[in-house]
């Protein structure tokens, strides 16, 4: 049966701004509604190979091999780095977009989707996660997990769904003030960047 706690602490989780929300907002901002969606499926889709791989006991394996670990981590820290240099770049430059637009949705989506990839630690916190909330009692703690799984995702779609059509939102506000925009995308930046040094400096 599912449990209350389930559903609150996931919401909590889900909910902490990291790297996929300060991207689906960013896109949402800058780019448009529809943009952000796709946005926050290719971040959503980025997490099912932490959450299989939690299931399947491959975390297990990052967690032994520091090799393995380092090598995922940093790949992670550079593509953030990367997120973060080329949003700088373009200050002062990036127009947000009189209409949405489905240019580039692809593109979009596996940004999104590269970015919770590239983060080993997402393996090790569903590792750690999912277990909590499979009854001891159960026979068949796979399939628990998978529907813990899928509701999870569930609900970190609809959730960056939300923040990136409350980013849409206010893109009237600052879409004629060259000001603001820059100081936006320095913001992100500045953000992407800080979150590539967590990531890097993040333990097994």
């Amino acid at each position: 049966m599912l449990s209350t706690e389930f559903i609150i602490t996931s919401l909590i989780v889900v909910l902490i701004p990291g790297t996929g929300v300060i991207y689906t907002i960013s896109t949402g901002l800058f780019i448009g509604w529809r943009a952000s969606i796709f946005a926050a499926f290719g971040c959503a889709v980025g997490i099912v190979p932490h959450l299989l791989a939690s299931i399947l006991g491959l975390a297990t394996i990052l967690h032994m091999s520091a090799i393995a670990f380092q090598l995922i981590k940093f790949i992670g820290v550079a593509y953030l780095l990367y997120l973060a240099w080329s949003m700088w770049k373009e200050t002062g430059t990036l127009k947000i977009e009189g209409k949405n637009s489905n240019k580039g949705a692809w593109e979009i989506g596996i940004k999104g989707f590269l970015i919770n990839i590239l983060n080993p630690k997402l393996s090790l916190f569903f590792l750690a996660f999912l277990p909590q909330f499979v009854p001891p009692e159960t026979e068949s703690p796979i399939v628990n997990m998978l529907l813990l799984s899928g509701i999870f995702m569930g609900m970190t779609l609809f959730v960056f769904i939300l923040y990136g059509l409350f980013a849409n939102s206010v893109r009237s506000y600052v879409a004629h003030s060259p000001n603001i925009i820059k100081m936006a995308q320095r913001t992100f930046a500045v953000v992407f960047a800080m979150l590539g040094a967590k990531l890097a400096m993040a333990e097994r």
